[in-house]
């Protein structure tokens, strides 16, 4: 079922997402759902807190973007990033390994709204997966971006968090309007 988008202003986007400690049913179907969801808004990434579940959960399949390459280590060894597609990270831990990077990035929660942001170019990643399993691998350029976008969303960090102040300038009206539409929005709702 596809989900709607939280949009930036709602409260749930800044919320640190709770550990998940069993992958029940219920978890399952939320998963499902957000793939569906995620796919048809053509995102590459998706976290819990974007369909209002303050979970650390995200869901990732880059496998749509053929001009953004991206790299996959597995127990030391180069992998093929689509193996892994589509990616389910349960509590995920990065660590960066690659120098600092820049490079443009846009997401859900902020329709039509892009900028470049500064990221280590590879990470290594711990997680689980919807099998219960634990997942370690190292990535690197759109999986890694990706990775670490979405596991900001967990941790109630925002793109525009990184962006720096010129960039955030530049888009300050549309912040500011999306901000206020969602917060109208919110508003009505109750």
């Amino acid at each position: 079922m596809k989900l709607p988008v939280c949009k930036y202003g709602d409260p749930i986007l800044r919320k640190k997402g709770a550990l998940v400690t069993e992958v029940t049913p219920e978890l399952r179907q939320l998963i499902a759902d957000m793939f569906e969801t995620m796919e048809a808004h053509h995102g590459v990434g998706l976290a819990a807190q974007q369909i209002g579940q303050a979970l650390q959960l995200t869901v990732i399949d880059i496998r749509p973007i053929e001009d953004r390459p991206s790299t996959l280590e597995l127990d030391g060894k180069p992998a093929d990033p689509k193996s892994i597609m589509p990616l389910v990270l349960l509590n995920p831990v990065v660590k960066p390994v690659g120098a600092p990077e820049a490079g443009s990035e846009g997401c859900l929660s902020f329709p039509k709204l892009y900028g470049e942001i500064e990221r280590p170019e590879s990470v290594d990643v711990t997680a689980t997966n919807d099998k219960g399993e634990t997942l370690s691998f190292r990535c690197g350029g759109l999986l890694a971006r990706c990775v670490q976008h979405e596991v900001d969303h967990l941790h109630g960090i925002l793109f525009i968090d990184r962006m720096d102040r010129a960039t955030k300038e530049d888009l300050k009206l549309d912040l500011d309007d999306l901000q206020a539409a969602t917060k109208a929005a919110l508003k009505r709702k109750k």
